[in-house]
């Protein structure tokens, strides 16, 4: 049976940036089942409009971060596997972290059990500047 889940965005304070609905076949998924599905529906939004900034977990080639997002020097199509490519090495990384239902995903490899319920969030860290 199909599971449909909101993902969201935090900032370290808790506060939510951005939610994204994803849906699943089955109830038992794999965090990078998770990773992959958020990145092709951002993904996938943006390329129905191509709007000026690429809001999503991580940085399309090509592009720079900005207050907005990430902003392409040209409008086109991005490619989802690049870019859940580049957000799985960005998992391993820690570039962010993944809760699930407030517990600290570890491994890609890691199966969880998901319903309408379920609580994910992705929260981004930021390097600290400085020496």
């Amino acid at each position: 049976m199909p599971v449909t889940i909101s993902i969201r965005d935090e900032n370290a304070a808790g506060n939510i940036i951005q939610e994204i609905p994803v849906s699943f076949s089955s109830e038992l998924v794999s965090v990078k089942d998770i990773i992959r599905a958020r990145v092709v529906a951002e993904v996938e939004l943006y390329n129905n409009k191509l709007p000026e900034y690429f809001r999503g977990l991580v940085r399309p080639t090509d592009a720079e971060q900005s207050l907005n997002g990430f902003k392409l020097r040209e409008r086109k199509k991005i490619d989802a596997d690049k870019q859940c490519f580049i957000a799985l090495d960005a998992f391993h990384k820690n570039a962010y972290f993944l809760l699930i239902d407030n517990i600290q995903a570890e491994s890609p490899e890691q199966m969880v059990v998901v319903n309408k319920n379920t609580q994910v969030s992705f929260i981004k860290l930021t390097p600290l500047v400085g020496g």
